[in-house]
C-alpha cells in the first residue's frame, strides 16, 4: 500500500494540465498582444515550447476576430423627420426639407476589405412600421469605386446623404426592427446576411419610432397593404395607427 495515498492515473494527470494550462490563457493573451514570442512565453510561464505554441494557438483561436474597420458610413438626408432622437451631439442633424419617401431611411456601411477594396452593406427601414424592408450585400469593390456607390445607392432622395457614425446606423436600423417587430413584422430576408456590417448591438434604442410617436403605415409598390393593416389591427388595434399611399424610393 502507498502510504501517501492512491496514485493518480495518467489520463487524470493529463486532466489536470488542461485544466492548468487552460487558466494560463489570458496571461498568453496579454503576452502576445505585448509582442511576445511563443518561446518567450514559455520561458516567462515556466512551460515547454510545445506547451506554449499549443497555448498560443488556443488564445487565438478563443480571440474573436477582429471587427473589420469601417471606412465609411451614411444616412439619407431627411433621416430624423417624425422622429424622437434625443441628444447626441455626434449625430448629423436631419434635413427635415429633404425628400426620399414619408418614413423611409437608407444607410450603407462600408468596411475595410483587403488589398485596396471595401465590403458594402446597404438598409432601406421604414422607421414608421416595417422596420428593414430590403437589405443589400455584402458587396466588395475596389476602394476607389465607393464614392461612386453612395451617389447612386442614394440617388432616390433629395439632397446629399449625410456621413454617419456606426452608431446611429446601429440604433436606425435595429431599433426600427426592434419596433417593427412589436408590431407584428418581421426584417427582409435579406437582412441576416448584411447585419454583421453594423457590428453588434444591445438596444433597447434612444430613438422614438413612429410618427410623431404614432405607427404609421405608408403603402409602398411591393407591400401587401390588406396584410399590413390586417396585422396592425391585430396586434395595436384599428384607430391606433395611420395608414397612407405612399410611392417608390429608389435605394
Amino acid at each position: 500500500m502507498n502510504p501517501c495515498g492512491p496514485v493518480p492515473a495518467r489520463g487524470g494527470q493529463r486532466y489536470v494540465r488542461r485544466v492548468q494550462n487552460h487558466d494560463l490563457l489570458p496571461q498568453v493573451r496579454a503576452l502576445r498582444a505585448g509582442g511576445r514570442s511563443p518561446k518567450e512565453i514559455a520561458r516567462i510561464l515556466g512551460v515547454t515550447p510545445a506547451v506554449a505554441a499549443r497555448l498560443v494557438r488556443a488564445a487565438a483561436r478563443a480571440q474573436p476576430p477582429a471587427e473589420p474597420v469601417v471606412a465609411g458610413c451614411w444616412i439619407s438626408a431627411a433621416w430624423s423627420t417624425g422622429l424622437a432622437v434625443g441628444d447626441h451631439p455626434g449625430w448629423p442633424p436631419g434635413d427635415g426639407k429633404a425628400g426620399g419617401g414619408a418614413g423611409l431611411v437608407s444607410v450603407l456601411v462600408a468596411r475595410r476589405h483587403r488589398y485596396g477594396k471595401v465590403s458594402v452593406c446597404g438598409y432601406l427601414a421604414d422607421v414608421y412600421c416595417l422596420g428593414v424592408k430590403n437589405a443589400m450585400g455584402p458587396k466588395v469593390m475596389d476602394e476607389h469605386l465607393l464614392s461612386r456607390h453612395v451617389r447612386e445607392y442614394f440617388s432616390g432622395y433629395a439632397g446629399t446623404p449625410l456621413e454617419a457614425p456606426i452608431e446611429l446606423a446601429r440604433e436606425v436600423v435595429y431599433g426600427s426592427i426592434e419596433y417593427a417587430r412589436r408590431l407584428g413584422f418581421e426584417p427582409h430576408g435579406d437582412f441576416a446576411a448584411a447585419a454583421g456590417h453594423l457590428g453588434p448591438w444591445t438596444g433597447p434604442s434612444t430613438i422614438t419610432f413612429g410618427n410623431e410617436g404614432k405607427p404609421c403605415y405608408v403603402s409602398g409598390p411591393y407591400d401587401d397593404p390588406r396584410r399590413v393593416t390586417k396585422t396592425l389591427d391585430r396586434t395595436i388595434g384599428s384607430g391606433n395607427y395611420d395608414f397612407l399611399l405612399g410611392g417608390p424610393v429608389n435605394a
